[in-house]
């Protein structure tokens, strides 16, 4: 695993791994192979740290359009 990107997804917070996941371009290396499946499990387990209202309120500040 590329640890430039491990290090990355550790420190980011949930707004910048939902971010990432939402605007990312098709194909971008954060989300393939033994990253992806490392953001994979990092994002969901923040999620679950700050529960569902702090995720609805992250989500609708970052918004579908950039």
């Amino acid at each position: 695993m590329d640890n430039k990107f491990k290090e990355w997804i550790d420190q980011a917070s949930y707004y910048d791994l939902l971010f990432k996941w939402r605007f990312a371009h098709v194909g971008d290396p954060i989300f393939i192979g033994d990253v992806g499946e490392y953001f994979g499990k990092v994002i969901n387990k923040k999620r679950e740290e700050i529960g569902n209202d702090e995720h609805v309120k992250i989500s609708k500040m970052i918004g579908w359009e950039r």
